[in-house]
C-alpha cells in the first residue's frame, strides 16, 4: 500500500505532553495552625496555594488536581466533591457561572476548596481537639493513593486501548510500533504528590507512612514536602521525598517567598525536572526510625530476624510485638569481652650471663669495611 498512494502507513507515536494529575496534602491541623498564625494564617497559604493550582491547571488542558485535608482526626477530600457534599446555594452556583472576570474552573476549584476547608474547620469541637495533637498524615496518604489509582484506570483513551500496563498504574503504558516490537512509554497520567506540613509528632503513624512511601517508591510517584513550620517532624518526611525521589524543602522564616517556592520548587512535573537542577538536594537525610514498642525515634535499637521489627528495648518475654517470634537475647546485657593487647617481648636482659651493661662495645678497628 505504501507504493501505490505513497504515504506511510506505520503506526505514529503519540507526541502529545501528557497530562499531569498533582494530589495536594493540606496538614489542617489546628493546634499547629494556632502556632502559625501570627507568622503564617491559613488564610494566606489558601490564597497563594490556589495560585499555584491555577498555575499547574493553566500548564496543560488536560492537568487535574486534587486536595486533601489531613485533620487531626481525620482525612477527607477538599477538591474534587460532588455539589451535594458542598451545600453551596444554586444564587452562588449561578454567580460562578456567569462570572466573566474568572476562568470558570479555577472559580468552581475555589469555590469547592474553600467551602468544603469552612465546613471542615466549622464542625471541628474541642472534643476532637482534645482527642489528638497530631495530624491525619497517614489516612490522607492512602486517599491520595487510591485517588491516583482511580484517576489513572478512567484515563480517557488509555485503561480501554489494550496497551495499559496493569503492573503500573503511575502512567507507564507499552505501545506497539510497526515491525512488531513494545516500548514504554510514558503518555499516560503522571502523577504527583505535594504535602503540606505543619504538624509536629508523627512517630505513632510510622508504620502506615512508611507503607505508603513503599508504595509510591514502587509506582513511581514523588512525594514532595514542604514543611511550613520549624515543629514540623522532618525525620520521615525527609525519608519520603528521599525514596520516592520528590522535592523537600522547608519554609523557616521565608513567609513571604511561598508563592515563589511554590511556582519554582514543585510547580514542574517529573518529566520537566529531569532537565532541571531539582530543588533541595543539598539537604541532609535524617534516616532515624521509630520505634514499634513505644514510637520513639532511635538510634541504635533492637530489629527482629523475621519481620524487621524495631524495637527500642528487648521485647517482654523476648517475644517480637509483631510476628511474635521468639528472639534469643540472651546475652543483650552482658559486657562485651575486651582482650588485652599482647604485649611486645622484651630484649633478653641476659646474653649468657653477662647483662647488655657489661658487655664489650666492639671496637671501630675490628669494623670490617
Amino acid at each position: 500500500m505504501n507504493a501505490v498512494d505513497a504515504s506511510s502507513h506505520e503506526e505514529v507515536a503519540e507526541t502529545s505532553e501528557a497530562p499531569a494529575l498533582l494530589t495536594i496534602i493540606l496538614d489542617t491541623n489546628p493546634h499547629a495552625w494556632g502556632l502559625l498564625s501570627s507568622t503564617l494564617p491559613l488564610s494566606t497559604l489558601i490564597a497563594n496555594l490556589l495560585v499555584y493550582i491555577n498555575a499547574h491547571l493553566a500548564i496543560n488542558n488536560s492537568n487535574q488536581v486534587a486536595v486533601v485535608a489531613s485533620h487531626s482526626d481525620s482525612a477527607r477530600f477538599l477538591y474534587p466533591t460532588t455539589h451535594d457534599d458542598l451545600h453551596v446555594p444554586q444564587n452562588e452556583v449561578n454567580d460562578i457561572q456567569n462570572d466573566a472576570n474568572k476562568y470558570r474552573p479555577f472559580a468552581q476549584l475555589e469555590k469547592a476548596l474553600t467551602t468544603n476547608l469552612r465546613a471542615l474547620l466549622s464542625t471541628t469541637t474541642p472534643e476532637h481537639l482534645k482527642a489528638s495533637t497530631s495530624t491525619m498524615l497517614s489516612g490522607a496518604l492512602t486517599l491520595a493513593l487510591t485517588y491516583i489509582a482511580k484517576a489513572t484506570l478512567n484515563a480517557p483513551g488509555r485503561a480501554g486501548d489494550g496497551g495499559y500496563d496493569a503492573t503500573n498504574t503511575a502512567g507507564t503504558f507499552t505501545t506497539s510500533t510497526a515491525d512488531g516490537t513494545s516500548q514504554p512509554s510514558h503518555t499516560g497520567l503522571q502523577s504527583r504528590i505535594l504535602i503540606l506540613s505543619v504538624s509536629g509528632d508523627i512517630a505513632d503513624q510510622y508504620i502506615p507512612i512508611m507503607n505508603s512511601i513503599f508504595a509510591c517508591q514502587r509506582l513511581a510517584i514523588p512525594i514532595d514536602i514542604l514543611t511550613l513550620s520549624a515543629h514540623s517532624n522532618a525525620e520521615f518526611l525527609q525519608q519520603a521525598a528521599d525514596a520516592t525521589g520528590g522535592v523537600y524543602m522547608a519554609l523557616g522564616n521565608k513567609v513571604a517567598g511561598l508563592l515563589q517556592v511554590l511556582m519554582m520548587a514543585y510547580l514542574p512535573d517529573a518529566t520537566a525536572r529531569n532537565n532541571l537542577v531539582k530543588a533541595g538536594e543539598a539537604e541532609g537525610v535524617d534516616f532515624r526510625a521509630a520505634c514499634f514498642c513505644h514510637r520513639n525515634i532511635v538510634d541504635l535499637g533492637y530489629v527482629c530476624s523475621i519481620c524487621l521489627s524495631i524495637f527500642c528495648q528487648p521485647p517482654p518475654d523476648n517475644n517480637c510485638l509483631t510476628c511474635g517470634t521468639a528472639l534469643s537475647l540472651a546475652g543483650h546485657a552482658a559486657k562485651p569481652v575486651v582482650i588485652p593487647r599482647k604485649k611486645k617481648k622484651k630484649q633478653q636482659r641476659k646474653l649468657d650471663g653477662v647483662t647488655p651493661a657489661d658487655s664489650p662495645t666492639p671496637s671501630a678497628a675490628g669494623t670490617p669495611r
